[in-house]
């Protein structure tokens, strides 16, 4: 086994194509190609995690954080990250990022915190726009369903609870090939009239290729004609953050205190409490105060998230209260996340992976203390 290999099996929880744009995701260093001889899961790369990594002879490193965000000019180690960075080229050791892509992961960061908390029927709090694209093609009537099914099989027209999606409608094509064409369908040269399905389905946006690839090895044409759109509709599975109900109320102060002890919290930033019940709640891991108004319109009760501002306090309005439970605490769980996540899917491969080992880092990286 490769790491292309587990790299492949973590982007089908999380297309690195839903990171956001700001972000820095993938294999920041290291090959593809490299026989894997362990995977270590971290929530951030430093120094120690590396040692940590060699200690237990992981030669893959995979870390929700990445370790370089921003251009790096040098690598002289002058500073934490070029040290890192050198130290993991120097034991040939790969440093794999998720981040944003597992953000907006309907089963990533946010998930973890409402499985935690227990919510019900939990949604996305911010769900993505123009991830979802529309093919439309023109197939000859008696080829129609061999070609649809094929898009379907590669995961085309699937929304939301409903898969196999697609319209329909029969008419006719016209077209005539030059000396050089090879229609499959009439003669070189000559005018063709051909009754055709005009076929439209919709699919998510990091599948494009395969299901282009499909579409021109299942279409009985030589030349394809399609186009692909993009739409403004919502992916209700791919966004920020999520929202949730428990399963009874419970007061605001009873609430928390139960948050402490469930996310190892010794203090919680909070706003004013409305002394109401909490019923519905919203969460985001991470830095979440762009997504207040959010929380807000979903009627939540309360808002659990991180590095709040002090005005951002004020923006509960008397509306929602606001909670602030640290960054490291909110995304703390992500780790457990990945690893449950690649056990199972390497329960079957023990032979191709011989030591067997998806490890959980076992060390603490949040840079913050506490007194």
């Amino acid at each position: 086994m490769i790491v292309k290999d587990v790299t492949n099996y973590l982007e089908e929880l999380a297309p690195l194509q839903y990171a956001e744009d700001f972000d820095n995701v993938g294999l920041l260093v290291g090959n593809y190609q490299a026989k894997i001889t362990g995977v270590l899961v971290t929530l951030d790369t430093l120094e120690y995690i590396v040692d940590e990594a060699i200690k237990k002879k992981c030669n893959l490193i995979v870390s929700f954080h990445p370790i370089i965000f921003s251009g790096l000019k040098k690598l002289n180690g002058n500073t934490y990250v070029e040290r890192v960075v050198l130290k993991a080229i120097k034991n040939n050791i790969a440093i794999y990022s998720m981040h944003t892509a597992l953000d907006n992961c309907y089963k990533g960061v946010s998930a973890k915190m409402a499985e935690k908390l227990n919510l019900k029927k939990p949604k996305i709090l911010l769900p993505k726009q123009g991830l979802i694209k529309k093919l439309t093609t023109y197939v000859p009537i008696d080829t129609a369903e061999k070609v649809r099914t094929s898009l379907f099989n590669a995961g085309a027209g699937a929304i939301g609870n409903y898969n196999d999606c697609s319209f329909n409608v029969d008419g006719l094509g016209t077209y005539e090939g030059n000396d050089e064409s090879n229609p499959t369908l009439g003669k070189k040269g000559e005018f063709h009239t051909e009754k055709e399905t005009f076929i439209s389905v919709v699919f998510e946006k990091h599948l494009e290729k395969n299901i282009l690839k499909t579409l021109f090895k299942s279409h009985p044409y030589e030349e394809v004609a399609y186009d692909i759109v993009t739409t403004n509709n919502t992916h209700q599975h791919i966004g920020m953050g999520m929202v949730g109900t428990l399963p009874k109320t419970v007061s605001e102060i009873d609430f928390l205190t139960k948050l402490k002890e469930i996310f190892n919290i010794k203090s919680i930033r909070h706003s004013q409490f409305l002394n109401k019940p909490i019923k519905k709640v919203a969460v985001l891991g991470g830095s979440g105060s762009f997504a207040i108004e959010a929380a807000k319109q979903t009627n939540a009760d309360i808002y659990i998230s991180s590095d709040f501002k002090y005005h951002d306090f004020y923006k509960a309005e008397n509306q929602i209260v606001l909670a602030d439970i640290g960054h490291y605490e909110s995304e703390q769980f992500t780790k457990n996340l990945l690893v449950d996540y690649l056990t199972k899917k390497f329960r079957n491969f023990a032979p191709a992976l011989p030591s067997g080992k998806v490890i959980l880092s076992e060390l603490n990286t949040n840079p913050i203390n506490y007194i």
